[in-house]
């Protein structure tokens, strides 16, 4: 989709329909009869990105070796390949927040969050099967990590940023706790 990669690579207050319609080659016209404002793009660039970067995120972990906390570092490892590419831009759900942090009602500023929270459920699920005491906490408390890894990695326009984030995280989940049934051979 050419608002999509407009979007990510300029962020949303630089890219005007006029730029996306001519990138898509149709006319602005047309596009206004699929989408009714440039809000409900900036929207569907986001939804279009949600499952897509949640699978990634899941496929990372599912293919790792070791236990929890060795999966969860594969996440964090996994972006920091991804950030050291030259398209890289970080999160595009945390720029457009960030973007739009005037207006906590725009439909995209309620995409990025269902899309943190899905991530958090998820991964709250996958630490629950693990074995985790208060898994929501734990995986409110990686996404932290995660997301804080986004922030200093772009400012800093350094990769090794996820790398950090992922020994931290590495770190949380093995001292984190274990119900009761689990703790033996932990």
């Amino acid at each position: 989709m050419a608002a999509s990669k407009l979007f990510y690579s300029e962020g949303i207050g630089r890219v005007s329909v006029d730029a996306v319609a001519e990138k898509a080659g149709i006319t602005k016209r047309t596009l206004y009869y699929h989408f009714e404002s440039k809000d409900e793009l900036v929207a569907a660039y986001l939804e279009a990105r949600d499952q897509p970067n949640l699978k990634l995120m899941a496929g990372w972990f599912a293919a790792a070796e070791g236990g929890a906390a060795e999966k969860v570092s594969a996440i964090f490892a996994g972006l920091a390949r991804s950030a050291r590419h030259p398209k890289w831009k970080g999160c595009g759900f945390l720029r457009t927040t960030a973007e739009l942090a005037a207006m906590p009602g725009h439909p995209a500023v309620r995409i990025g969050a269902r899309h943190k929270s899905a991530f958090a459920s998820w991964l709250a699920g996958e630490m629950d099967q693990a074995g985790f005491e208060t898994p929501q906490a734990l995986a409110r408390q990686i996404l932290l990590l995660l997301d804080g890894a986004f922030s200093a990695s772009l400012v800093h326009r350094d990769a090794s940023w996820f790398e950090d984030a992922g020994r931290a995280a590495h770190a949380l989940v093995s001292g984190h706790p274990r119900k009761p049934e689990n703790r033996q051979g932990a």
